[in-house]
């Protein structure tokens, strides 16, 4: 088994429409692929009925708040007819919206020439996001959105957003039958890292994995990550955080080995 437990398509800020996933993943050599779209499952019907020869694990990547920093949490194998849970991804993405207008009002009041309209035509029906913001900008000659001068978070153009605690988000993946794993924790290309005492917190929280093996993990983060999992009982994973051609990353880059998916499957709640 060839296994990759993170990855998105149109349905949120990927480049790839979710019913092509699927055929993707296979000539990659991948025989489990979990689709994880940010804070949706719009995309998760079409990339199910796609997928004939790859299993599909359902999934959702939820933008939620530790402490003073965003951190993002993989719901897998969740049942995406789960109430309260779509409730809560509702309540995320309406906001997004919120915030992703008003964050083209104040690049246009920067001096950047883009539009609402833009964004929109950009996103193509997904749920607006900064990177759909940063095309934009991108498009405009504005190369550095995602830096303070713009769209990073606590930017000149950066708007505060609705979040989730990450407690509050473990607890709904786990009521939604799932099992919950922090994505990414020690990104480089991410602000904050996620500290052993903030990862043993998570644990007693209900946490089930971590992402170990990430395309903006280096290999001695990778090694310390899979430290603390087992000081912590938690399971590391790898995967690729495909985003199509918005990232250069391809499928099945990280993967997850067939013991710890098993392991995955077996805590579902």
């Amino acid at each position: 088994m060839t296994i990759d437990l993170h990855a998105h398509s149109t349905a949120s800020d990927g480049t790839t429409p979710p019913a092509d996933l699927p055929r993707l993943a296979t000539e990659a050599g991948l025989t489990v692929l979990a689709l994880t779209d940010h804070d949706t499952f719009a995309g998760l019907a079409a990339a199910s009925a796609a997928a004939t020869e790859v299993e599909l694990v359902p999934g959702v990547e939820i933008s939620c708040r530790l402490d003073d920093a965003e951190v993002h949490l993989l719901g897998l194998f969740v049942d995406p007819g789960h109430e309260p849970l779509a409730a809560e991804l509702e309540l995320i993405r309406t906001d997004r919206e919120r915030r992703a207008v008003r964050m083209v009002e104040r690049c246009r009041e920067l001096g950047a020439p883009i539009t609402l309209a833009q964004v929109r035509a950009i996103a193509a029906g997904a749920p607006l996001g900064r990177p759909h913001i940063a095309a934009a900008l991108a498009a405009a000659g504005i190369t550095d959105a995602f830096t303070t001068d713009w769209i990073a978070d606590g930017g000149r153009a950066d708007v505060p957003k609705h979040v989730l605690a990450a407690v509050d988000a473990i607890a709904l993946v786990r009521a939604a039958g799932g099992v919950a794993v922090l994505a990414h924790p020690r990104s480089v290309k991410r602000r904050a890292s996620v500290t052993d005492a903030q990862l043993a917190a998570l644990a007693a929280a209900g946490l089930t994995g971590i992402e170990v093996d990430h395309p903006e993990q280096p290999p001695e983060v990778r090694d310390r990550l899979r430290e603390v999992a087992a000081d912590l009982g938690l399971l590391g994973t790898g995967s690729s955080d495909f985003h199509g051609d918005r990232k250069p990353v391809r499928l099945g880059e990280c993967t997850t080995s067939p013991e710890v998916f098993a392991a995955l499957r077996s805590r579902r709640s």
